[in-house]
């Protein structure tokens, strides 16, 4: 599944919003008010990094098997190209 390009770290798109439910403490709620935070930007920011990190973990465990064995040859033959580095 591709990122799509605003839950990239550098996206620079800006999404559609859209109206939504959304049920809080009523402490927090409160707290956050009294506080003039923006609910929606911040649950919007919270919820686009959540979402971004649960699509990486699912990369890497539906690839998982290839970057084991990605690292059992790396360990095994080395780098390619290593004898040309020069530093």
């Amino acid at each position: 599944m591709p990122i799509p390009k605003s839950l990239e770290r550098n996206g620079r798109a800006k999404p559609a919003k859209r109206a939504t439910n959304l049920s809080l403490s009523t402490d927090v709620l409160q707290a956050a008010k009294d506080l003039d935070i923006n609910i929606s930007q911040v649950c919007d920011s919270y919820l686009r990094e959540y979402v971004r990190t649960e699509l990486e973990r699912h990369w890497r465990k539906q690839h998982a098997e290839f970057i084991s064995a990605y690292n059992a040859t790396i360990e095994r033959e080395g780098l390619p190209l290593e004898e040309w580095k020069s530093f």
